[in-house]
């Protein structure tokens, strides 16, 4: 069965630094990505017909990312069963807590799973879990990674043994 894609949608091109992250860490666990520049207010219809076909298109997973009043998330939540991943982005003068507040207040129904502010990467991750479920080689991919992560921090720990401070 070969994996499903992952969606990474966004407010604005003046996204695309945030949400770099996740478009590199999902190619780097061999996770096909498809991106988009879709607004909740703009071009609502646009938003929803492609969160409607997502499924049938391959997608397991929409990863969204918006800031200020980011209601991109929840709209596509609302037109889709697949989990959605909402990314506030720091874009406004209250530094993206608007964005994070916005993403994470869907009304009962409509879920988004929301990372951090401009959290991409663990987005991708989270992502790449879900898609994980019913696939072992990435399931093994992934705890490969995290096994890394924990090599890295006892590497960090050894070397503080032996400085001084």
């Amino acid at each position: 069965m070969p994996v499903k894609k992952v969606a990474i949608i966004m407010g604005s091109d003046s996204d695309i630094p945030a949400v770099a992250p996740a478009k590199k860490r999902l190619e780097s666990l061999g996770i096909p990505v498809e991106a988009h520049i879709f607004s909740a207010h703009r071009t609502p219809a646009a938003a929803a017909e492609f969160s409607k076909n997502a499924r049938a298109e391959g997608f397991g997973v929409i990863i969204a990312a918006a800031g200020k009043a980011a209601h991109l998330a929840g709209a596509l939540a609302a037109q889709t069963t697949l989990p959605v991943i909402g990314i506030p982005i720091k874009s406004s003068t209250l530094d993206g807590l608007d964005a994070l507040l916005s993403t994470v207040q869907m009304p009962s129904g409509i879920p988004v799973a929301t990372v951090a502010i401009d959290g991409a990467d663990n987005a991708a991750l989270l992502a790449a879990q879900i898609l994980a479920v019913e696939d072992n080689g990435l399931a093994d991919k992934l705890q490969q990674l995290k096994n890394r992560m924990g090599e890295a921090v006892a590497e960090k720990d050894r070397a503080l043994q032996n400085r001084e401070w």
